[in-house]
């Protein structure tokens, strides 16, 4: 992330996404950023004097309410689009404040599906 940008980070990672924020080690906070985790699941955003957004590469996490998280992160004022199909799941791409791409799965509950990777 860019600098400075650590309050739009807990906005949108601990407020719409729900990740917790915890505490980076003392020895690294000088480098500014912020860290959340939900589960196994960790996040470490770093910032970059040079920063440019990740369109490409992303983290994809899995989700209970597909369409609530869509509606609340559409309602913040944050791009989504819709993800190409794959089998066993639903899922959209959530762009963070700095034009990160994220992707949000959902596993379809269909009988004789397989679950979606």
């Amino acid at each position: 992330m860019p600098p400075g940008g650590e309050d739009q980070a807990r906005s949108f990672y601990a407020g719409l996404l729900g990740l917790a924020e915890v505490k980076k080690p003392l020895n690294l906070l000088a480098r500014g950023g912020c860290w959340f985790q939900s589960g196994g699941a960790k996040v470490h955003l770093g910032v970059e004097a040079d920063f440019r957004p990740a369109r490409k590469a992303h983290p994809a996490f899995l989700v209970d309410d597909l369409l609530g998280m869509s509606k609340a992160v559409s309602a913040a004022g944050y791009e989504v689009a819709q993800g190409e199909p794959l089998e066993g799941c639903q899922r959209i791409y959530v762009f963070d404040p700095f034009g990160n791409r994220i992707e949000l799965m959902h596993i379809s509950e269909t009988e004789g599906t397989p679950p979606c990777p």
